[in-house]
């Protein structure tokens, strides 16, 4: 059996050029936006816009709202698959997370599994994306930020 050192294990893995920190931001960053343009998705071809607003507007939102976080949503998805502004999206989007904690799943419970999904996957969302802005862009960003 192989014990790193403490040498080894302050030595950072780099692969072509790319460190493993910066491999694991892409990785973050390109599954969170993936995820954000699977809800816009949902809320637009789904959902569609006016029902999403309609949903919205039972929640106590104002209906509008629901424009503006599919927007949020379908923008800042594109945005962190490609690397743009990644630090600032992932800032930009945790609103739009602990509005989603605060109406619809917050009085579900914790757990997502519970009647009415719960605000465990949301509360995640906001830690990756907190996460995120920390580690900044990573490999294959088109724009640093």
């Amino acid at each position: 059996m192989t014990y790193a050192t403490a040498s080894h294990a302050a030595r950072p893995s780099v692969v072509a050029g790319v460190s493993n920190a910066d491999l694991a931001a892409l990785v973050l960053r390109v599954s969170t936006g993936a995820l954000f343009l699977a809800h816009a998705g949902l809320k637009l071809f789904v959902f569609t816009p006016a029902g999403t607003a309609g949903f919205f507007e039972s929640l106590g939102f104002p209906g509008p709202l629901a424009y503006l976080v599919i927007a949020a949503e379908l923008l800042g998805g594109i945005s962190l698959i490609l690397g743009v502004w990644t630090r600032w999206v992932s800032l930009g989007l945790v609103p739009v997370l602990l509005g989603s904690i605060y109406a619809p799943h917050g009085a579900a419970g914790f757990f997502f599994s519970n009647e009415g999904g719960g605000w465990e996957f949301p509360a995640f969302w906001v830690v990756a994306l907190i996460v995120q802005a920390l580690l900044g862009d990573g490999a294959y960003a088109l724009r640093r930020g």
